[in-house]
């Protein structure tokens, strides 16, 4: 197995509370998709909702995923103004949540 240099991902999982509307969410994934331009460590941001037939999603509904050249630029990330003010916008509206980082590894034959 080999790391992908250059590479982690930062990977959140979400329910949010029923009461948030889905123009609510949109807002929210807006203002997530903007971190992008103002937080320069993080390199690409995708998103989505479970389509999964397996019913395994445990509730939770939205998958968050953001590309990091490193950990540092995780720990930059996390700390910057723009998203500290974010996170305190949008951790509020989930019922559950979900973190986890990881470096990709790709199994060579």
């Amino acid at each position: 197995m080999e790391e992908v240099k250059g590479v982690v991902k930062h990977v959140l999982l979400a329910r949010f509370k029923e009461d948030v509307t889905p123009d609510r969410i949109d807002q929210l994934i807006k203002g997530y998709a903007n971190l992008v331009s103002l937080i320069q460590p993080m390199k690409s941001f995708h998103w989505g909702t479970d389509v999964s037939m397996e019913n395994m999603h445990q509730g939770f509904t939205h998958v968050f995923e953001s590309t990091f050249e490193s950990m540092e630029g995780i720990a930059e990330y996390v700390a910057h103004p723009a998203h500290v003010e974010f996170a305190n916008e949008f951790l509020p509206t989930l019922e559950k949540v979900i973190v986890i980082d990881y470096k990709p590894t790709v199994l060579r034959a």
